[in-house]
Formats: structure tokens, sequence, C-alpha cells
């Protein structure tokens, strides 16, 4: 009799989902009708909802699976999506979820490599930002407010409507959500003179456990410190950032120069080891390496790809690396001139795109397969010939035939920013951080475990030359195999195993953060912060 008064203050969306569900008791039911009752605007609400009986609900829940070893039949699927529109729509989901112990998983983009921003392994909601992506620039003052479900395309695309010599510092691949890129750290082309996405954000508009809307001064500075780079799903949900706007030049270069091995690569990489952290703060080198089959015999062989954007001409960079780096030999011919927008476009491999492509949040950006396990590292010493001639043999296994090892420079700016600045800690000391990409298609993936055991054993094979005590990784880089929490229950021991790795020193201070914004640990996954007993 109840659920028949109820059904009549319901809008026709929200009766058809509850009726849609079996009649006896069940949590996503009573969190639909919770959801109904809470908002101010019940039909408002109603038509962001998406539960698995909606047409609508495996497009938008396959939008933004970028890793799709995540999107399998045996992948746990989320009880019901919702894509908020209004702040309102984030506290009634936040309150029901709680009141009827549903997890809530917070998207994005979708890029987080391990899945965890969609998938659980316990009844969850996913929260998905896909109708919260506002971007308001003020090029006078060089901010702009945005918020977190924009991706980094429309983000650059807005700031280059007002000015082609602004830019935000933040990735490469433009369908990254703005949301977990600055959560996680935030890593690209102009961190080496900018800093990460965390260090250029001023303000934040965020939510937390009890549905209080936040800003910097009324959250407090251990929060605000805390967020930008301590990962996303911990702490609550942000809702949009204030981003600093960097000048660049008018003109920007890019080159990249490919050698095998028996072009003296080998050579080159270790002379590379030793200038590449010590180049302007204006490049940003890194060397790009797999496995191609030899010209000459038909064997494989592996083809590094040392490459960078610089800020500035061409003229103004070629003495730069003719007296840092001659043995690379670079020429104009190696050298392309743009704008910084168009450089976006020619790291996606969209140079013949209009701009407008940066609006497309559903293209696949070029990361290799669309199946793919990524881990990290950081380097700290020179790492010998010996030892790379290692490495180059595990990139010419059967399994690595489309695999990826980057070598990213360090240096610049990230020398200068101390440690604790902000949950991101991998600053002074760096020579170089290392991205190990394993990738497949649709057809192999059957075989997915061997390429994810290739992964684990040139990683295990690369212990004795990285970071130690801890093992540094990349928060953004997500990377389950160095730890997780476990799924009901998070202990502080658990946690310090991969959040050291992730955070260092900082890890600390982040859960006394935690233990103070969410102390029951409601927002929460398999490498979350977890709060203290």
């Amino acid at each position: 009799m109840k659920f028949l008064q109820f059904s009549m203050l319901l809008p026709p969306l929200v009766l058809a989902a509850l009726l849609s569900f079996p009649m006896r008791a069940s949590p996503h039911k009573d969190f639909l009708l919770c959801l109904s009752l809470r908002s101010n605007d019940s039909t408002s609400i109603s038509n962001v909802i998406y539960t698995r009986n909606n047409s609508s609900y495996s497009s938008v829940l396959e939008s933004t699976i970028r890793n799709l070893r995540f999107n399998s039949t045996d992948t746990p699927k989320p009880l019901v999506i919702v894509t908020p529109s209004r702040t309102s729509h984030f506290q009634a989901t936040i309150y029901c979820a709680r009141k009827h112990g549903l997890q809530i998983r917070t998207r994005s983009g979708g890029h987080d490599y391990e899945g965890l921003s969609y998938v659980a392994k316990v009844p969850f909601v996913v929260v998905d930002l896909v109708n919260f992506r506002s971007v308001d620039v003020d090029a006078e003052n060089r901010v702009a407010w945005v918020q977190a479900g924009a991706i980094l395309g429309e983000v650059y695309y807005r700031i280059a409507e007002k000015s082609r010599t602004l830019a935000f510092a933040g990735g490469i691949y433009y369908t990254i959500g703005v949301g977990g890129y600055i959560s996680g750290g935030g890593f690209g082309l102009l961190f080496r003179k900018y800093g990460t996405g965390g260090d250029n954000v001023i303000d934040a508009q965020f939510i937390d456990v009890n549905g209080r809307i936040l800003n910097r001064k009324s959250m407090g500075e251990d929060l605000f410190w805390a967020i930008r780079g301590g990962g996303g799903g911990s702490f609550g949900i942000v809702l949009a950032w204030k981003l600093i706007l960097v000048p660049v030049p008018a003109t920007v270069t890019a080159f990249s120069v490919s050698r095998t091995l028996e072009q003296n690569a080998t050579q080159l990489i270790l002379q590379w080891q030793d200038i590449a952290h010590q180049l302007p703060d204006e490049m940003n080198p890194d060397v790009t390496m797999f496995s191609i089959n030899s010209t000459q015999d038909g064997r494989k062989t592996i083809l590094p790809s040392f490459s960078s954007l610089f800020l500035g001409t061409i003229d103004e960079l070629l003495p730069i690396m003719q007296q840092r780096f001659p043995q690379l030999g670079l020429s104009r011919q190696d050298c392309t001139e743009m704008s910084w927008i168009e450089s976006i476009l020619y790291y996606n491999q969209l140079q013949n795109q209009p701009l407008e492509i940066l609006l497309n949040r559903t293209f696949q950006t070029p990361v290799g397969g669309q199946y793919f396990k990524i881990k990290s590292d950081y380097v700290k010493e020179p790492i010998s010939e010996t030892a790379l001639n290692g490495l180059f043999s595990r990139l010419s296994d059967e399994e690595a035939s489309s695999a990826i090892i980057i070598f990213m420079a360090y240096g610049g700016i990230m020398d200068r920013i101390p440690e604790d600045a902000t949950p991101f800690p991998h600053r002074a000391g760096n020579l170089y951080k290392i991205y190990y990409n394993v990738n497949w298609q649709e057809q192999d993936n059957v075989n997915s475990q061997k390429y994810i055991d290739w992964a684990r054993r040139v990683y295990s094979y690369m212990t004795p030359f990285v970071s130690k005590f801890p093992r540094e990784a990349y928060a953004n880089y997500r990377d389950l195999d160095i730890g997780s929490n476990n799924v009901k229950y998070a202990s502080y021991a658990q946690a310090k195993i991969w959040g050291r790795k992730y955070f260092k020193n900082n890890f600390n201070r982040l859960v006394q953060v935690k233990t103070k914004i969410d102390p029951e640990n409601f927002f929460k996954h398999e490498q979350s912060i977890p709060p203290s007993l």
C-alpha cells in the first residue's frame, strides 16, 4: 500500500524503472525510490537515471570504457548509472547510496587503467559526470573554471577560442577527463615547465559525504591539498576546478628521430639518460621503444624514437640540441613547427583534422590496442647497457609485438617543487619515468593473460634498476598488481603497501585528511585512501 501511495507521486520514468525490478525489497529499487523522493524535482532526476532495463543503459556505460578488458560479459556492471546535471543530483545520489548500502564509482573520462571508475565487486552505482562539463575561460586573468566531467580536449578547445598563447598544463590524450586527471596529479607536455595539473589548480568545488558543497576556503587547505593528486574516489566528488592558464609561445616545435639498435640506438639512450633531465624546461624529452622487423634480415629489432615538444621555434631549438646532444644529429627536417593547440592534434595523430574533433568525447585516442595493461617506474640512476639489452630482448618477445615502453624525462621545474607541495611526490631526484604498455586486439583477448604475464615479467626484471624503498609508481597509471584494499574493509596496513609507492611520505597525510572528511569510508575502491582506525 505504501508503495502504491508513493507511486502516484513518481514521474513515469522512475516508476517504470522501479516496476522493472522484482517487487521484493532490493537495494537498487529502494535507491531509486529514495532518489525520487530526495530530489527537489523528481522529473529532472528521472532524466539522468539509467537502469539495466533502460534502452540507453549499455550505450551510456560503454561510452567511455577506454580499456575493453573491463567490458566483458563477466565484468560486474552498475545497478544504476546516474548522470547528474545539477548539484542536487549529486547530493541525492550520495545520500541514497549511503542509506541503501551501495558503493559509488565516479567517472569523468573513463581512463582509469584498471576500470575502477566504472567497475566494482560489490553492488554499486556509477556517477558519470558527462553532463557536468562546462568550461568558462577568463583569458584576461589567465584562469578557467572547468567542471570535472569535461575532457581535456574541451578545455584546450575553449582556451584556444580565446587565446592561442595560453594553455593548461594538461595531458596529451584529449579524451582524458579533467576530474580524474587532476585527482591523480596530472602529467603532461608542459610538466617540466609548469608542473603537474594539480600544481596549476587554485580553487575547487567539491561535495563531501554529507552533501556539503565546499570550495577551497570552506574545505580548508588540507583537503584542498589532498584532492590535487591524492587519487580520485577517496574523499568525495570534485565538481569543478579553477585552473591557472599558463603562457605558451605562438610557435612550438615537435621533433622525432628514430634509430634502430643497429644504428647505434643503445649508445644514444645511454647518452640520453645523462642529458635529458638537464635539458631546458621548455622541452619534454622522451624515448619510445617498440619492436619492428629489421629491413636487413627480417629478424626483430628495437626502434627507439627520440622526441620532444619544444616551446619555441626550430631556429631556437637546433642550437640547443647541437650543443647539448649532438650525437642525436637532429636536423631541420626532423622538426615541425605548429601552434600549441595544433601540437595536441599532432600528438593524437590528428594533424589533418579540424580543432572541433577535440570536442569528440568518444574518439579512441592512440594508446595502442583497446585492450591493455599499464605499469610504471621511476629511475634515479642511469641504467647500464647490459640492463638495457635485457629490456630490449624482452621487447622482442612474441607477446610484445604491440608493446610500447617510454622513458619520460624529469628535471625542469619538477626538481624545484617540494615533494609535499601536493600528494604527487615524484619531484627532484628522478631522471625519468618509465611507462610500460602491453596491448592486444579483440581477436586475441582470449589470450589476454599471456600479455599481462609478459608485463609482470618485464616489471620484475626491471626491479634492480629502478627506484627502491618504495618502488615508486604514478597514481594515474593505476596498477592493482602493486597492492589493493579488501573490497569491503580497507586497513591502513593493506593500503600502505601500494599507497607509499604512489604517494611516498605524503600517504600518511592523505590518511589523516580521509579520516577527517570521510571517517566511515563511504568513498572507497580497491586503491582508495583508508581512514585511520
